[in-house]
């Protein structure tokens, strides 16, 4: 199987009194990136992986961090690695 380079984005709820302990915690999920953020409970995120099940294994991860409130995904993207 070829090697892949996925991304997807998504905007993050989560309880804007935890904001700071969950951006913390998604900092430290495999791929995960934080880009912008309102300071009252949403994010723009991103998750980037080179297989599918990694890069669902982040989204969920980010889904029980505790303090987020949802998960929407925004954008996501496949592109094949060139060896």
């Amino acid at each position: 199987m070829a090697e892949e380079y996925q991304v997807t984005s998504l905007v993050v709820h989560c309880k804007p009194e935890l904001e700071t302990q969950v951006s913390d915690s998604l900092t430290n999920i495999a791929g995960v990136e934080i880009h912008a953020s309102d300071n009252n409970g949403k994010m723009v995120v991103t998750v980037e992986s080179h297989s599918q099940s990694a890069l669902l294994d982040g989204v969920e991860a980010i889904n029980k961090t505790q303090g987020v409130l949802s998960a929407t995904l925004v954008y996501h993207q496949i592109e094949p690695v060139e060896e």
